[in-house]
Formats: C-alpha cells, sequence, structure tokens
C-alpha cells in the first residue's frame, strides 16, 4: 500500500495505526498552561482585593486633641513606625523569596524542556533504526528463502538416496 492510501484512506488497519501514533495532536491544554501556581496569586483575572491597611481612623473635620489623645498617639505612632520598619525587613524577604521561587521554576521548565527535546532526539533515533530494520527485511527474506530451499534440496536429496538404497536392497 502507498504512502498516500495510508495517509489519505484505504486499509483500515493502516489508518486506524496511523490515527494511533503521533499524527500531530497534542494534549497541551492552553487553561493548565495559563492557571495560577496558587489560588491566591495576583494576575489580571484575578487582580486582589486592593485593599489597605489603616491604624487610625480618617479625622472627618479639623479638631483639637487632648494631651492624653496626642501622647497615646505618639505611642502608637511609634509602634507603628517600628512595626513598618519590620514590615519593610518582611516583605523585602518575601520578595527574595519569591524571586528565589521564580529562578527554580524558570529552571525546572528549563529542564523540562531539555527532556522533552532529547526524548524527541531518542524518538527519531528509534525510528531511524526501526526504518533501517525494516529496509534489511528483504535480505533476511532472501536468507530465508534460501535456507528452505537448502534443506528443500537436501532432503530430496537424501531421499534420491534412500530410495536408491532401499530399492537395491529389495
Amino acid at each position: 500500500m502507498s504512502l498516500q492510501l495510508r495517509l489519505f484512506g484505504g486499509g483500515q488497519a493502516a489508518a486506524s495505526k496511523l490515527s494511533t501514533s503521533n499524527d500531530g495532536n497534542h494534549a497541551i491544554d492552553k487553561s493548565k498552561v495559563l492557571a495560577q501556581t496558587q489560588a491566591g496569586v495576583i494576575t489580571p483575572n484575578t487582580p486582589g482585593n486592593f485593599s489597605s491597611i489603616r491604624s487610625v481612623p480618617v479625622v472627618p473635620d479639623p479638631r483639637y486633641f487632648t494631651k492624653k489623645e496626642a501622647d497615646a498617639m505618639k505611642g502608637l505612632a511609634k509602634e507603628k513606625t517600628d512595626g513598618a520598619r519590620q514590615s519593610k525587613r518582611a516583605y523585602k524577604a518575601l520578595t527574595k523569596i519569591e524571586a528565589a521561587d521564580k529562578t527554580v521554576h524558570k529552571e525546572h521548565r528549563k529542564y523540562e524542556g531539555a527532556v522533552a527535546e532529547n526524548e524527541l532526539g531518542k524518538k527519531r533515533a528509534d525510528v531511524g533504526l526501526a526504518k533501517k530494520l525494516h529496509s534489511m527485511r528483504p535480505g533476511y527474506a532472501r536468507l530465508g528463502l534460501g535456507i528452505d530451499k537448502a534443506d528443500s534440496d537436501a532432503r530430496t536429496r537424501i531421499d534420491e538416496i534412500k530410495a536408491k538404497l532401499t530399492g537395491a536392497e529389495n
């Protein structure tokens, strides 16, 4: 059967073999590729809630504060300033952790790409061997037929000798 018939119709067995082999289809799911790495990650589709932090309520109108209120606010300001400093350190560390995670992620994807590329190279080598072995089949068939002919010739000759010997004795 010609390659054209196998590719474009004719012969159910050949057609089913072709469709079950890799004919260019893929199983790459775009939604999986673009899925978030974690539920709370900020993306254009999940932009976060734009929340903020407010330690004290907004003073809507001008007013006078008492000494007690001012002292309490000064203490709270000192506490919040220190908290802000610690928060800045923590967010800086979190940013470094995210960058490290990204590096590991990228390097792993590079590795996976190399694995996929090398797998393709291995499959190409396998296909090359399969083609080479198929091209050798006629030679092996000739050798096999030669052995069969030699066996048949030997049996014929043996039968002739037996007939001669057994015919001479009778």
